[in-house]
């Protein structure tokens, strides 16, 4: 079998893959399984190729920037930008990720008793194309410095990104095994969750599509991370510094094309500034450049594929047939490319694909309430619950409105972002775990008990 991957801006074929077999997956399987033994044992060593690997992705940026520009449209000064974070992510955990796993000890009815942290084994990594690089750094770091080995399935958009990044992998001096991409289709990564010899899995991706990898994984025992969709709520109160609010809003909704799972994509506004705020936001994304990825003056390059264009427009006619207003944008842009508009739409009600679907693309969908109560309230009713923003004066308020936000992530006065320090995931349909932090590093570890007895426990009834 073959698959192939294209670039959105010309629309034309990149380069052509053979899809690898069973056999062939079950190779590299074996071959990751065989290196887990050594990889394990030497933590300095980890530490010290993670930071060989972040120097290497600083070294090939360009060329690892120019690759996901082609194969899935974001303007190249993200593509870098993303590259350095990648960088950074690696560099915390290798200044940081042995203090997260040192043992602890603790008081119990044993002599001694010690907590333990170690790998588990063998990782499949399952990871979308939206941040090609990113997606996977993030997950790869901790896991990698804990000595766990990884088995990367990319995204079929974005082959190239993951088969450049394993490059780096042995440019880093990483032992054969540590690190594999696998190639190919939906199929391939069902080889990797049916492995007896994969111990865990994470997967970032649709709500629908993690659904099923966790059903598989748990067949197997499997422990799964999810990182899945979002639907992201950005509320304006009437203290708000509307001039920082509405920037705010340009960068949270339009990065990477609106492509992001916890991009601003539900805009609740108090009333008594919504007129302010929507008219500084329609200026601002009206100044936004749409055109050649490739080119440093681009801010909005085209959707990842014409599905994807099909999906924004055919939800933005439907909401404007159904009497939502569009104050800007909602129309595709040439002839040549999946190119879509910064939208900016008001008036969505509950019977429209705005309301109950996730915008995944340049479009921000603008809802006015009359307080900050009825704003939560508002924020509340989505299946989703990754993450949202509150732009306020008072932080008082905002810690309150805060806790009661139905996400596993909330920024005050700030659109949300992904941090290496910073616990990221959610809750409900957007999925369970935790990603950064030491909280994420602890979500691929055995955490073992180990007690010290001088003597036998003789009153014991209960297990």
């Amino acid at each position: 079998m073959k698959t192939n991957t294209t670039n959105p801006a010309t629309e034309q074929i990149l380069q052509e893959y053979d899809v690898m077999s069973k056999d062939q997956v079950n190779e590299i399987v074996k071959n990751s399984k065989e290196e887990f033994g050594q990889w394990k044992k030497d933590i300095h060593k980890r530490i010290e190729l993670v930071h060989n690997f972040a120097d290497e992705l600083r070294k090939n940026k360009t060329v690892l920037a120019e690759t996901a520009t082609n194969e899935m449209g974001k303007p190249i000064k993200e593509s870098i930008s993303e590259i350095e974070k990648c960088a950074w992510v690696m560099e915390f955990y290798a200044d940081n990720g042995q203090v997260f796993i040192n043992d602890e000890s603790l008081n119990s009815d044993a002599r001694k008793t010690v907590i333990s942290f170690e790998p588990l084994g063998i990782i499949a990594s399952i990871m979308p194309w939206n941040f090609p690089y990113w997606q996977i750094s993030r997950f790869a770091a901790p896991s990698l410095i804990v000595g766990n080995t990884i088995i990367l399935k990319p995204a079929s958009a974005t082959l190239q990104c993951g088969i450049e990044l394993a490059k780096i992998f042995q440019k880093a001096g990483f032992p054969d095994g540590v690190f594999h991409t696998v190639v190919g289709n939906s199929s391939v990564a069902e080889y990797l969750l049916d492995s007896p010899f994969v111990n865990g899995v994470t997967f970032t991706g649709s709500t629908t599509v993690g659904i099923k990898v966790a059903q598989k994984a748990s067949t197997g025992l499997k422990k799964c991370v999810l990182e899945l969709g979002g639907s992201d709520s950005f509320i304006v109160c009437s203290d708000a510094d509307v001039e920082k609010a509405s920037e705010g809003a340009v960068k949270g909704r339009f990065i990477n094309c609106g492509q992001s799972c916890v991009a601003s994509k539900r805009f609740i506004l108090v009333e008594d500034i919504a007129e302010d705020f929507l008219e500084r936001f329609v200026q601002k994304t009206d100044k936004l450049r749409v055109g050649n990825p490739l080119s440093a003056d681009t801010d909005i390059g085209p959707l990842v594929n014409g599905s994807a264009l099909k999906t924004i427009d055919d939800q933005v006619s439907d909401a404007k047939n159904k009497g939502a207003q569009i104050l800007t944008g909602g129309n595709r842009v040439g002839n040549k490319g999946y190119f879509y508009s910064p939208t900016i739409i008001k008036n969505i009600s509950k019977e429209m694909r705005l309301y109950n679907e996730e915008t995944f693309g340049p479009v921000a969908s603008v809802f006015i309430v009359d307080d900050e109560k009825e704003a939560i309230k508002q924020a509340n009713e989505s299946e989703f619950g990754l993450g949202g923003s509150i732009w306020t004066s008072d932080y008082d308020k905002a810690e309150k409105m805060a806790r009661s936000l139905e996400s596993g992530m909330v920024s005050i006065n700030n659109m949300m972002m992904s941090d290496p320090r910073v616990p990221f995931g959610g809750i409900k349909h957007s999925g369970f775990g935790r990603e950064l932090s030491r909280y994420g590093m602890l979500e691929f570890v055995n955490i073992k008990s180990i007690r010290f007895y001088d003597r036998l426990t003789h009153n014991h009834h209960v297990e």
